[in-house]
């Protein structure tokens, strides 16, 4: 089973080169199967990153939750609209099996043919003396359900309406009742007796069937000839051979064309629902296209497998992919705090450090195995160190970070300091997005005593551009909030010269009033030397979360 490497929604460059980072070194260990993947587009400074070190973006992934296609049966076996009962009964009897999709031969699903109906195919009818001998084949069919042989053949292929009738009688009362019917929908059973073969020649059945391996004789079958009647020799007795003929009906007649199907993009808990509200025993999925993509059936829903999931740079469910609290979370990489309601039912290799990048964390792993990263994978790592730490001068930068970015330089075939330049000067995200875009670009939803906040983060060089649009995304913070639901949501735009940031809010709730930061105008805060969400912005909201709550109980 796949394993999926994934950052957190709103991905930044850590995420994201921690998830393709990670993701390698797995391939390269314990599961080549690991593949990395986020749950939206990278930002134009992580797609510089990822175009200099020569790697493809993650595969974007925006829901994990099972779907029908991880669950139902591929390649089923199938029966054709074209086919005869005999041909699908000895299929279903050899795998076993009550039903089975229906194509045509150009590989189209057509409808769903169980057992039960197939049945109908051959004793349906019975008390009706007229239904019970009708039999739509073609004589190929026949011929090839009886085992028997073609002494002369006309149109053998063509699908046609016959009226079986046994020869069992006086060639008197045999003749008398062969007048009575048209010719060219009789099918005429009969053993080695010229009396009955006689008759039906002259009378030109369409079909002649000569039963116990007796042929007809020579004249007979020139008469035959000339009388466009075909001949089929069965090495069978009367009486079996007539029932493998009705066993050589099509089964269009019987096949469910109007069945419910299931969608192959279906999630398996919208797929439970449905089925368990179906009298259906078998559910054909399709694909995008219509294609037959599988079969499902209800025992299928019973223990479906869940997705397995590693977690980089998050630990909170709250932040994590949809679809991840229905998933099986195998390992977790983060340097942030620990927080919502991440749960396992095994224990899982859980790492947590107080550094500056979840990519510093993934190389230290390079390390540890004794194994050198690639060229490209070195830069993707390096990336997200720089980018998380603003090349080591934020505040949550340490040791391990800045031993690490020199380690990986060793391994990297570009000079880091002018990557460095180019990286923090492509992609302003106040330059080249939409306000709606920019609050959402990296932000992250928090839940902090009974609170439920967003914190979005910019680098940018210089303030300038946020002046020129501070209203506009002060709007895309309010309609955040109301879209979302949240208490409150903040825009932290961080200068990469200065080191410094300014805050915006998308209104001030009532614990605001403790901030110990100057109050540039209404909703803005100048927060000089505040570069980090992690360590100096989250903190800040949480004490003053938890002033407010200490004030309100002393009340």
């Amino acid at each position: 089973m796949t394993v999926y490497v994934f950052g957190h929604r709103n991905p930044d460059t850590d995420a994201i080169c921690a998830a393709l980072a990670y993701a390698d070194l797995l391939q390269r260990t314990t599961r080549p199967d690991a593949i990395a993947a986020c749950c939206g587009t990278p930002n134009q400074r992580t797609e510089y990153a990822l175009k200099r070190a020569r790697l493809a973006p993650p595969r974007i992934v925006m829901d994990v939750r099972p779907e029908v296609s991880d669950v139902c049966r591929r390649e089923p076996i199938v029966a054709y609209d074209d086919e005869v009962f005999h041909e699908v009964y000895q299929r279903m009897k050899e795998h076993n099996i009550g039903a089975m999709p229906v194509l045509n031969r150009e590989g189209t699903f057509v409808g769903l043919l169980t057992l039960l109906d197939l049945l109908k195919v051959i004793f349906e009818g019975d008390s009706d003396p007229v239904l019970s001998r009708q039999v739509s084949s073609s004589v190929s069919k026949i011929c090839s359900v009886l085992q028997g042989q073609l002494q002369h053949g006309i149109q053998p292929e063509a699908k046609t309406e016959l009226m079986v009738m046994v020869g069992a009688m006086s060639a008197e009362g045999f003749t008398k009742r062969l007048h009575q019917m048209p010719s060219s929908q009789l099918l005429v059973v009969s053993g080695n007796r010229p009396t009955i073969q006689l008759p039906a020649l002259e009378h030109g059945v369409r079909v002649l069937v000569v039963t116990g391996g007796y042929e007809l004789s020579p004249g007979l079958l020139q008469l035959a000839k000339l009388n466009n009647v075909t001949v089929i020799t069965s090495n069978l007795d009367t009486a079996t051979t007539t029932m493998r003929i009705k066993s050589a009906r099509h089964i269009d007649c019987a096949i469910q064309w109007n069945c419910e199907t299931l969608s192959s993009k279906l999630p398996v808990a919208d797929a439970r629902k449905m089925v368990e509200r179906s009298h259906q025993k078998l559910f054909p999925v399709l694909d995008d296209q219509g294609k037959l993509f599988g079969v499902l059936s209800k025992s299928d829903l019973v223990n479906p497998p869940k997705t397995q999931l590693v977690l980089v740079d998050h630990n909170e469910l709250t932040q994590a992919v949809l679809g991840a609290d229905e998933a099986d979370v195998i390992e977790v990489l983060d340097h942030h705090r620990l927080g919502g309601n991440l749960k396992s039912d095994q224990p899982i290799r859980f790492i947590n450090e107080p550094v500056g990048s979840t990519c510093t964390l993934v190389a230290k792993q390079f390390r540890a195995a004794g194994i050198d990263p690639t060229p490209g994978i070195a830069l993707c790592m390096a990336s997200g160190i720089i980018s998380d730490t603003l090349h080591l001068r934020s505040p949550t930068t340490t040791d391990v970070d800045r031993q690490i970015l020199d380690w990986l330089g060793g391994h990297c075939t570009v000079e880091l300091d002018q990557f460095v330049r180019e990286f923090f000067e492509v992609g302003s995200a106040l330059r080249s997005q939409p306000a709606s875009k920019v609050v959402c670009e990296d932000c992250k939803e928090f839940v902090d005593r009974g609170h439920r906040f967003s914190i979005s983060q910019i680098e940018e060089i210089g303030f300038e551009l946020f002046w020129e649009r501070r209203e506009e995304l002060l709007q895309a913070l309010v309609n955040l909030t109301q879209e979302r639901n949240y208490d409150f949501s903040a825009l932290l735009v961080t200068d990469i010269l200065s080191n410094g940031s300014l805050l915006l809010m998308s209104h001030e709730p009532e614990f605001w009033e403790e901030i110990n930061y100057p109050r540039v105008e209404r909703f803005l805060y100048k927060l000089d030397d505040v570069v980090s969400r992690k360590k100096q912005l989250l903190p800040l909201i949480s004490k003053l979360l938890e002033r407010a709550e200490v004030t309100a109980e002393a009340r």
